[in-house]
Formats: structure tokens, sequence, C-alpha cells
């Protein structure tokens, strides 16, 4: 008897061609941004560069993806980093972001930049793991009422973005005018009488954020509030020991998605080193290329507690909303569960560095881009 064809298993390369084809060339370019740039193609290409080393005749019949972050139990070392304007990608917006992530018991940093408030996303998803990025500032009265309601709404930690000291809009002069409606309830008390996106808005924004924040800035939210702070955004070993000695609880290595400072390393390449910095004084986090399984099992065995996804959990809300979020968390970690037992790894602690090595160990050495007119 013949069989139908075997429909082949999802991968987030097709979640993201799904999403190319339904995003606005708007949100599609917005999110993407910079597609072409140097840290954003690196961080993906480097995790190549790291050759896992599997152990063999382990009983792997059953693996524990789950771990714990900031206290709280999650199903998977994955979760969601905080990301801008949700509503472009899907109505429900970051509410089917969280729900998505919530499905799957892992942990979303929902951003300041969010069109759902504090109170909407816990609303929606009552059970969920919830973390707020805050931005930084100059009304010190505002931060105290923001991070009140982040406690009040039962988020469990702030997160800090440390890598932009101004924010791209003191750069870029021009109006952007978003296909959607936008609200940012997270920002203000009250919402600014300008349009996002506006100059007017702009020159509102401007007056009232810290721009650039300094560390007594991270030092005085870290004196203001009851919940674990995490800065975001560290690449440096000294800033790593800084982080430390102001408290923060973790440390999340990332660039950015290459959106800053392009030409910067790789986040899997600095992870190393800012574990060792640390000593176990802070979790550390990482985020920025990952795109399958094995990325998350090369970061684990380097010494990253958890990864942070943002772009594939862009795609899956374009895609199919919360279903499409939580369908680009099963993907990663059925590859990651798959992929463990492979290595020969049953559950977290079983993940060491002795796991995986740098190519240059077997003298490969890095290519170097050469430009297509070479060809």
């Amino acid at each position: 008897m013949d069989r139908p064809p075997r429909t082949p298993l999802p991968t987030l390369v097709d979640i993201e061609k799904s999403a190319r084809e339904k995003l606005s060339e708007f949100a599609w370019g917005y999110y993407s941004r910079p597609a072409d740039g140097q840290t954003y193609r690196d961080n993906i290409e480097a995790f190549k560069r790291y050759r896992l080393i599997p152990r063999n005749l382990r009983d792997v019949s059953i693996r524990d993806t789950s771990v714990t972050v900031l206290g709280t139990r999650m199903d998977i070392p994955i979760a969601i980093g905080p990301t801008a304007y949700h509503r472009l990608a899907h109505a429900d917006a970051e509410l089917a972001t969280a729900k998505g992530a919530a499905a799957i018991n892992t942990g979303m940093v929902l951003s300041s930049w969010a069109n759902h408030s504090l109170e909407e996303v816990a609303e929606a998803t009552p059970p969920g793991i919830r973390w707020f990025y805050m931005l930084f500032y100059k009304d010190r009265g505002h931060m105290k009422r923001l991070l009140a309601r982040t406690e009040r709404a039962g988020y469990t930690a702030i997160f800090l973005t440390v890598d932009q000291p101004f924010l791209r809009f003191q750069i870029d002069k021009r109006p952007v005018t978003s296909p959607v409606p936008i609200r940012l309830p997270n920002i203000f008390d009250e919402e600014p009488p300008h349009a996002p996106g506006s100059a007017g808005y702009r020159e509102y924004m401007n007056a009232a954020l810290k721009q650039p924040a300094t560390w007594e800035d991270v030092q005085w939210i870290r004196d203001n509030t009851r919940l674990p702070v995490v800065l975001k955004g560290i690449l440096s070993v000294e800033d790593a020991k800084m982080a430390v000695a102001h408290g923060a609880n973790g440390i999340c290595v990332s660039n950015h998605g290459g959106r800053q400072l392009d030409g910067v390393p790789a986040t899997i390449d600095v992870l190393p080193d800012i574990v060792r910095a640390v000593g176990g004084k802070a979790e550390v986090y990482m985020d920025g290329g990952v795109r399958t399984g094995t990325d998350v099992l090369k970061a684990l065995t380097l010494g990253a507690r958890c990864v942070f996804i943002g772009r594939p959990a862009l795609w899956g809300l374009a895609h199919n909303g919360a279903e499409g979020v939580q369908q680009v968390l099963q993907i990663l970690r059925d590859e990651l569960s798959l992929a463990m037992a492979r290595a020969g790894c049953a559950k977290m602690s079983d993940i060491q560095p002795s796991l995986v090595v740098h190519q240059s160990y077997y003298g490969v050495p890095t290519l170097k881009a050469v430009p297509m007119s070479k060809y």
C-alpha cells in the first residue's frame, strides 16, 4: 500500500519564510535591521566555529531540559528577549508573545517599547514568567512609580539595556509613520501629546530619558527595587566585573543583535570570558544568532544558564500569533533535546565545557569574507 509522502518537520527557516511573506515591508525592515551588518552575520556564523564532542553509551532515554533562572524554574533554557513594537507583527502584539512563552513555561522580557501595558500582559498570562526591560529616566520619581508598577503586576526581574548610550531617534531625525496604530503605555504615566515616530514625540523622549545612563543609575535602580536586576549588553570582562560590583543578579552577553555598534565580537565568542570573570557571582545568559537547538547546546556548554531569542520570536508571532511563538520555542526545544541525546546529555548538569571545542583546536582557519565581485 502506498504511503502518503511525509511532511517535513518545520524549522526556523520555514517560520522565517512565512513571516517574510506576511509582514509589511516596514515591519520586515524594522525587525531585520541591519540584516547585512558584520555583527549580525557573525552572531550566526560564529556558532559554526564551535565543534561538539559527544559522549556515547549513556542513558539518554529521558532528557530534562528544565533550568532555574533567577529562582524560577523554566521548562527550557530558552527565553524571549525584549523587542519593540510587536503590533507590527500581529494584532494581539505582546499579549500573543507572552501566551506563546507561557505555553512552553519559559520567560519573556517585556520591552518598555511594548504596545501593551505591563498590567495587560500580566492579565493575559497569569501563570507566565515575566520580566520587564526598563529605560533610564531623568525623573527618579517616575522610575520609582514604574518599578512599583512592575512589582505589583507580578514581574520578577528588571532588565536594563546598557549598550544604548543614545537611542536611535537622536541620530535619525526623519519622521517615521507606522502602518498600524501604535501606543506605548510602559514609557510614561500618560501618553505624550505626540504620535510615536513624529518629530514632537522624539523631542519629548529626548527631554525625558537619561542619555547616556551611567553606573550610578544602575546602582540607583538596584537600591530602589526588591527585584533581581539583569544588565543586558555586556561584552567586556571589565564591565562584567563592574556589574557584579554594583549588585547585578544577572548578565546577558549581548551586542543588541548587531543593531548598535557594528564590528563588535559575536556574543558566543565573548561568552566564556564573561563567565570566567563573573566567577559564579551572577547568572550569565546570552543572546544573538541563536537559530537551532545545537546553537543552544553550544551556548550552555560555554557557561550560559539560558539563551534569549529576539527575531525568531517575532517571526513566530507574524507566522501565527501565540501559536507561532509557541511553535518556534517548541522547535528549539525539540532540537535541543535531540542534540542533548546525541551528545550524551540527559540533563543540564551533564552539559560541561569539555563537550565543545573551538575549530582552531583542529587547526581550522577562520575563513575571511571575500567580496562577491571576486567570484
